[in-house]
């Protein structure tokens, strides 16, 4: 089969590797699209230490069932699928409470570091266990499929505490989970949603997807923009960034009482105003990928209330993903998200 393969940081070869061998509670994935997620973009020059030569990176992908091993039960050859990231192990504890990307064992297809090194989508072909496969309904395509594994992350950050009708919300970093969890808490009803990133493009993108207010956050008074926008303060801040400057607007712009999710992790330490978090009683809440929110995100995409097309900023050759790659990387005007078409090689 062919694969991007990198063999170094900064390039991905186009080649001929073997197709996998599955085991026997896998299916083997004939690849229909794959789009590529930042990590896999900060992946390409070394810096995360988690995409380590050689490897076959990709996890946002979907595709059709080629072959199944001897175990596997609900599935059959032609399903169409998507499938986690995450391959759990199903049976230790985090698991058997239903915490399954808190797995003590847990792997991610396209990852490898010094614990393991699991081949991911960016190939024709790909082994994924049947715990971690999800089927995709007729109106959901396979590049809008390619779209559930980061919608998933944002679906699961909006529920680590309640959204309800009442709430005013601001969302800090309107990146693709970002503006992805900007559109899952407007399906959830929040009454007010306030967008925030440094680029005025993104934030034109989140108004077009349901933000009823848009700050800047170079803007000298951004805290006070939002302050003045939610009447006093939002009840919950989502932090899509992970720098201390994202984690500290969260904390001045929530109200006495209020939350604040931490999605992103940019910055590994950050520094914050304890007694604010204290003396405010604020409470913080860490979001871990996705845990099992597949059909519901999947429904999302099937019912309209997320546009995930929107998103995606060109369709391209999976031979052509270096040059894609490169684009990406060097931020390139007018590129937000590049999805593979697996099926071109």
């Amino acid at each position: 089969m062919k694969a991007l393969v990198m063999h170094e940081y900064g390039r991905l070869d186009f080649e001929e590797v073997p197709v996998p061998e599955i085991g026997r509670d896998e299916v083997l994935v004939h690849v229909q699209a794959c789009s590529v997620c930042g990590s896999d973009v900060h992946g390409f020059d070394g810096s995360t230490g988690r995409r380590r030569p050689p490897v076959i990176m990709g996890h946002e992908a979907s595709g059709i069932i080629e072959a199944c091993g001897s175990d596997v039960r609900d599935y059959r050859v032609g399903d169409r699928v998507t499938f986690d990231s995450t391959i759990y192990c199903g049976h230790c504890e985090k698991c058997r409470a239903g915490l399954v990307n808190l797995c003590t064992s847990r792997r991610v297809l396209g990852v490898s570091c010094e614990e393991y090194n699991r081949s991911g989508c960016f190939a024709e072909y790909v082994n994924i266990p049947e715990r971690i496969l999800y089927r995709l309904p007729d109106r959901v395509s396979y590049v809008q499929a390619a779209m559930v594994e980061p919608l998933s992350v944002a679906y699961h950050a909006a529920t680590r505490t309640p959204v309800g009708p009442e709430d005013r919300v601001a969302v800090i970093g309107v990146g693709t989970v970002g503006l992805l969890t900007l559109q899952v808490v407007r399906a959830f009803g929040a009454k007010q949603i306030i967008a925030v990133d440094i680029s005025g493009d993104r934030l034109e993108a989140a108004r077009q997807n349901g933000a009823d207010a848009c700050v800047l956050s170079s803007d000298p008074r951004a805290t006070e923009m939002i302050l003045e926008a939610s009447g006093g303060g939002v009840d919950i801040a989502f932090d899509a960034t992970g720098i201390d400057d994202t984690v500290n607007l969260c904390l001045r712009s929530v109200r006495t009482g209020g939350r604040v999710v931490l999605i992103g992790n940019v910055a590994p330490e950050v520094r914050f105003p304890m007694q604010r978090v204290v003396t405010g009683q604020i409470s913080l809440f860490g979001s871990c990928a996705s845990a099992g929110e597949y059909p519901e995100c999947l429904e999302l995409i099937a019912s309209g209330k997320v546009n995930v097309d929107a998103m995606i900023s060109r369709v391209v050759p999976l031979r052509d993903g270096d040059l894609w790659m490169r684009r990406i990387y060097h931020r390139e005007d007018g590129l937000t998200k590049i999805c593979f078409d697996c099926t071109e090689v």
